[in-house]
């Protein structure tokens, strides 16, 4: 039978979702579920929660928990990773806290800028940690990796470690699909995409909408105009802080709609986050420190929920719009499927630098993983990932030669921070970060920079 094993299985919502998922396919229904985690409470928690999602749905499948990383993976299938290094304290206040000394504001702060650049840090070599120990114990399994900074993880373990089967997963193309049908007020059933690029920072090249005759209507005109109109974006009532106003904006500028969201992106470039423009802020509706406010949120929120599991005879199961189901899915029963998946780019986007993460469309059989070749990515959206690309690998080469220069060259290169800060300050501020961490990230990081002259 079918084993999936959960690293970072103490995100019991995540796993939660990922794991009603595998319950409700029939040929998953008999798995093993493995659940591995280094905090023994949530670690039980997520049991229970799995357990009774188990018996609720009637399953065969069955649930196994471990602290030891190695076991956990023996002989397993699939592997999901989803565990974050420093957790919301001490390391997330700090990639927020410390920037602001500096008059760096933030908003999510875990893909990239400086917050990204250091939660790469303290997080690849954890993954390269998994990566050899899969090699000596599932070296056929699959990777299911839903951690950030995605795009430098997947990049640094196609680098480090190639012959793993790897696909770096996010809900981005997928939710904003549906955010896009809310605002138009069209099924989410009715429409056609195509999307491509890297993490957060791809877009739409072609969003449409079936009609009944079996043509398609482009959609991009009806978007253009409601945004000028002041139409849209519509509220959204799931992200009511963030009004996702940058994004139409973007459009309007670019042409085409990015498939992250408006917090995310106004960190992503220079014309957003500025010290001295708060009307930019109000303008665009920027939630700054948002992460922040909603882990705070989501940590109290959780901690109501776990009482009610525990009390629940029952657990009620509703779909999620993770990939990671139709993946283990089709390569278990041969059923075709499409996600969008992040891979290391072996020409898949010939535009991009090799070995880039990019993410792309991606066929799943019983063959695995095979990407798609996009080659008609316009030149200002490539310009525009490139800039992000620049911080990617640098921090991919710092971790992988070992060269602490290369982290400040990434926050140097950074669209926000360089926008923001000068070179003294930069120099300063990621100083301070890396000795804040100490404790969370490699030796090599540690000691002082060169500055070249």
């Amino acid at each position: 039978m079918t084993t999936v094993t959960f690293i970072g299985a103490g995100s019991t919502i995540f796993a939660k979702n990922i794991a009603g998922d595998i319950l409700q396919r029939k040929a998953l229904a008999g798995a093993t579920i493995r659940l591995m985690d280094i905090d023994p409470r949530r670690l039980e928690e997520s049991e229970v929660v799995v357990g009774k999602m188990i018996r609720t749905v009637g399953a065969p499948a069955k649930v196994e928990t471990y602290t030891d990383q190695r076991r956990a993976l023996a002989g397993a299938d699939f592997i999901v990773v989803c565990f974050q290094i420093g957790g919301y304290e001490p390391c997330t206040v700090t990639d927020f806290e410390v920037p602001k000394k500096f008059g760096l504001r933030q908003t999510i702060a875990d893909t990239l800028g400086i917050g990204g650049i250091m939660r790469g840090l303290r997080t690849v070599p954890h993954l390269w940690k998994l990566c050899e120990d899969m090699i000596e114990v599932c070296p056929q399994a699959v990777m299911l990796q839903y951690v950030n900074p995605m795009a430098i993880n997947t990049w640094a373990i196609g680098v480090k470690y190639p012959q793993i089967r790897q696909v770096g997963l996010c809900h981005s193309v997928q939710g904003t699909v549906a955010e896009l049908a809310h605002d138009l007020d069209i099924p989410v059933s009715e429409i056609r995409f195509r999307s491509a690029g890297i993490n957060h920072m791809a877009f739409y090249l072609s969003f449409e909408r079936r009609q009944a005759d079996g043509s398609h209507t482009d959609l991009y005109p009806a978007l253009r105009q409601g945004y000028l109109e002041g139409r849209l974006p519509k509220p959204n009532p799931n992200n009511p802080r963030c009004p996702n106003k940058v994004r139409y904006e973007m459009l309007m500028r670019l042409g085409y709609f990015v498939t992250e969201s408006s917090e995310h992106f106004a960190e992503y470039t220079p014309y957003f986050i500025k010290r001295d423009r708060a009307d930019l802020i109000d303008r665009f509706g920027i939630p700054l420190d948002e992460y922040p406010k909603r882990c705070v949120e989501q940590i109290a929120a959780w901690e109501e929920q776990a009482k009610a599991y525990r009390k629940a005879d029952a657990i009620e199961i509703k779909p999620s719009i993770e990939y990671a189901s139709d993946i283990i899915d089709s390569v278990v029963t041969g059923t075709p499927s499409v996600i969008y998946g992040n891979i290391p780019n072996r020409g898949y986007i010939p535009q991009l630098p090799r070995n880039a993460a990019v993410e792309v469309p991606v066929l799943v059989d019983e063959n695995g993983l095979q990407p798609t070749v996009v080659t008609d990515i316009p030149p200002q959206l490539i310009g525009l990932m490139q800039t992000n690309v620049n911080v990617q690998e640098l921090t991919v080469a710092a971790l992988v030669d070992e060269n602490r220069d290369h982290i400040f060259h990434a926050a140097m290169l950074d669209p926000h921070t360089a926008a923001e800060l000068d070179l003294d300050q930069i120099w300063e501020l990621t100083e301070e970060l890396l000795a804040a961490h100490c404790d969370w990230l490699p030796e090599f990081a540690q000691g002082k920079a060169r500055r070249v002259s």
